[in-house]
């Protein structure tokens, strides 16, 4: 008699326990879900969708992150009874946008039968997610514009006598045999080395003009180099005197490859205190970002050679050193080994902040290619949760 008494008690007890476990667990897959679900809308808006697509990915994405646990009914079912909301704010004074995300979603789970038989067949979570991004500035709780954060930029490019060599890219022809008026001998001509890296550079500068219409976040300077310093544009407001600096890059370009004055120069320049009176925080802060990151991007064709044309484990240590002091500073490295040797490969490898930071392409496209995702990492907008 006791025990006909006692084990629905304990029969539901366990119940109880097992549905309690279930819930937590479900609701911890709901909130990952929508939490994920925020983040790849406030990065997707930020690099340009529209509010309906924005909601579709909201819906699609949590909806890919439950079928890792629910069958396809019940991941349709938790999808349609989510709601995706974006709000769009714009800075009167920059232009630059932020976007407030919030995702909201619920599921009925079941209970086992002793449970269902006090409290229903099924219990009801919930889960809501709220993101704020945007391009050069965060967002108040209000949904302002607040905080800012800048970047400031060295751009080191490789000016070296090899620079001048082809790439695979046809550029046109060109008549080498004359007879009478009439081109007998045709040769292909091929974009060399340096054109394709002024085509690149224009591609990451219209990148950063685009995200910055008002010259509000960034900073750039170019410094390039052949066994020293050739030259340099100084770290200013937009892109503009780095782009002319650039563009006015010789053709015929002549020396060898040594970039640690390159290097330690730009670290110089860019590197921040703990004061906040190194030149970029100051200049940064005249237009109210009170951080900014600091980014140099090295780039070479060769191995270190200095004046000479065998490589010199020496000045390639040196150039190691150099970017560990960068990184030390705080400065994020990008690289790019250009059609480069193998022992420029390895050192650009080394000096890049992380595996994702360097690039090896090998073709013209390629090399647009890389200062674009340069660019669209520098400026991705720092999307965080809310809630």
């Amino acid at each position: 008699m006791m025990t006909a008494l006692i084990l629905p008690m304990l029969l539901g007890g366990a119940g109880l326990a097992v549905d309690t476990a279930n819930l937590m667990v479900s609701k911890r897959q709901l909130q990952e879900a929508t939490d994920a679900a925020a983040l790849a809308v406030s990065g997707a808006m930020a690099n340009g969708s529209d509010t309906a697509a924005g909601q579709k990915l909201g819906k699609d994405f949590l909806a890919g992150q439950l079928a890792n646990y629910m069958n396809t009914t019940d991941t349709a079912t938790i999808k349609n009874a989510t709601t995706v909301a974006i709000v769009t704010n714009t800075d009167a004074s920059t232009g630059a946008k932020s976007y407030s995300v919030s995702v909201t979603s619920s599921a009925d789970i079941p209970l086992t039968p002793l449970t269902s038989f006090f409290a229903g067949r099924t219990y009801p979570v919930n889960a809501s997610s709220n993101t704020i991004s945007g391009t050069g500035s965060g967002t108040g709780a209000d949904g302002a514009a607040a905080a800012s954060n800048g970047i400031s930029m060295e751009i080191l490019l490789d000016e070296s006598a090899s620079m001048a060599e082809n790439t695979t890219t046809v550029k046109g022809t060109k008549c080498v045999i004359n007879l009478l008026g009439i081109c007998i001998g045709q040769q292909t001509v091929y974009v060399t080395k340096v054109e394709a890296l002024k085509q690149a550079a224009a591609t990451m500068f219209d990148a950063l003009d685009k995200s910055d219409p008002k010259t509000r976040f960034v900073r750039t300077g170019t410094i390039s180099y052949t066994n020293g310093i050739k030259g340099q544009s100084a770290v200013a407001w937009g892109t503009t005197a780095a782009r002319n600096y650039v563009n006015a890059m010789t053709l015929n370009p002549v020396g060898g490859t040594d970039a640690t004055a390159a290097v330690t120069t730009a670290t110089s320049n860019i590197k921040s205190n703990i004061y906040g009176t190194d030149t970029e925080s100051v200049e940064q802060a005249k237009k109210g970002n009170k951080t900014s990151d600091r980014i140099m991007i090295l780039m070479t064709d060769g191995d270190m050679t200095g004046n000479s044309v065998d490589w010199s484990q020496r000045l390639d240590q040196n150039v190691r050193d150099g970017c560990a002091a960068a990184k030390t500073a705080g400065i994020k490295i990008y690289t790019v080994a250009f059609m480069a040797p193998p022992k420029g490969q390895e050192l650009l490898k080394y000096c890049a902040s992380a595996a994702g930071n360097y690039y090896e392409p090998n073709t013209m496209e390629a090399l647009v290619a890389s200062f674009k995702s340069i660019a669209d990492n520098a400026i991705k907008p720092v999307n965080r949760l809310t809630n």
